[in-house]
C-alpha cells in the first residue's frame, strides 16, 4: 500500500459543511446523463463501464445504494440496464446536499424504479443495514476521505453493508505512488481542463481540488478492497488522474 499518512495534517482542507455548501450550488453540472461531470476525464465512458460492470457481475439486483449520488446519473444509467432485462430495484440515494438529493429523487422516481429512499448526510455517520445492498456505487466521492484510518473504516463499512454476492463500483480522482508520475499525470489533466474551457477554468478546478480533496492511488484502494474482505477486485479503466474499479463480495456459505 501507499506509505502511511500518520502525522499528516488535513486541518486546512474543507470541512464537510463547506463541501456540502459548494455542492448545494452546483446541481446543474451534475445533471447531464449523457456527459456526466465534464471536469472528469472520460466521464461518460466511466459511467457506462461502471454501470455495465454492476449489471453484469451481480446476479440479482434488488437494492442499490448510490453514495454521493449527486443528481442521480449513475443510478439512472444502471436502472436503464436492469430495465432492459425486465427488472427494477429499490434505490437508496445518499448525498451531503439536499438540492442534489431532491434532483436525484425526482429523476429516479420518474424512471419507474422501485422504492426510492434518500439519506442526507455523511456516509460515515449514517446508519445503514448490514449485508443488504446488492450494488453500491461511489462515484467522485471517496476522494474527500482523509487519513488512513478514515479510508479503512469507510471501506470496512462498504464491505459490511454489501450483500453476499453483491458488488461495489467506484470511480474517482486518484493520485499516484511515484512523484514523477503524479507530476506528469497532473500536467495531462491540466491540459485537458484548459482545452475544455480555458486556463481560468483549469485554475478554478485545481483550486477546489487543493482545498477539498485528498485522493489516494488506485493501487492503494484496490489493496484496501481486498484487505477488508472483497474476494474479486477489478480495474475497469484509468486515464490521467481518474480511475474506475470495483469488487465483488463472496456469497454466503
Amino acid at each position: 500500500m501507499q506509505k502511511s499518512t500518520k502525522g499528516k495534517s488535513y486541518e486546512n482542507k474543507s470541512t464537510v459543511a463547506e463541501i456540502r455548501e459548494r455542492f448545494d450550488h452546483d446541481v446543474e453540472r451534475f445533471s447531464n446523463l449523457e456527459t456526466g461531470q465534464s471536469s472528469t476525464v472520460d466521464a461518460a465512458l466511466v459511467m457506462e463501464l461502471l454501470t455495465s460492470a454492476a449489471a453484469s457481475s451481480t446476479q440479482s439486483i434488488r437494492r442499490v445504494l448510490d453514495i454521493g449520488c449527486g443528481a442521480g446519473n449513475n443510478t439512472l444509467r444502471l436502472l436503464e440496464k436492469v430495465a432492459a432485462k425486465g427488472g427494477a430495484f429499490d434505490c437508496h440515494l445518499l448525498d451531503l446536499s439536499e438540492p442534489m438529493l431532491a434532483r436525484a429523487k425526482s429523476r429516479v422516481e420518474a424512471s419507474q424504479a422501485g422504492n426510492v429512499v434518500v439519506h442526507q448526510g455523511d456516509f460515515r455517520a449514517i446508519e445503514l443495514p448490514v449485508g443488504q445492498f446488492d450494488v453500491i456505487i461511489a462515484a467522485a466521492v471517496l476522494h474527500h476521505l482523509r487519513d488512513d484510518e478514515d479510508w479503512l473504516s469507510t471501506f470496512e463499512k462498504i464491505y459490511a453493508i454489501t450483500a453476499p454476492g453483491g458488488s461495489v463500483w467506484i470511480s474517482d480522482l486518484v493520485s499516484h505512488e511515484t512523484d514523477a508520475v503524479q507530476a506528469m499525470m497532473w500536467q495531462r489533466y491540466g491540459d485537458y481542463l484548459t482545452e475544455l474551457d480555458g486556463e481560468a477554468y483549469k485554475m478554478k478546478v485545481f483550486d477546489y481540488i487543493e482545498k477539498e480533496d485528498s485522493p489516494r492511488p488506485v493501487t492503494y484502494q484496490l489493496d484496501l478492497l481486498r484487505a477488508v474482505g472483497f474476494e474479486q477486485v477489478e480495474l475497469l479503466h484509468k486515464n490521467s488522474c481518474f480511475a474506475a474499479f470495483g469488487a465483488v463480495k463472496g456469497k454466503a456459505q
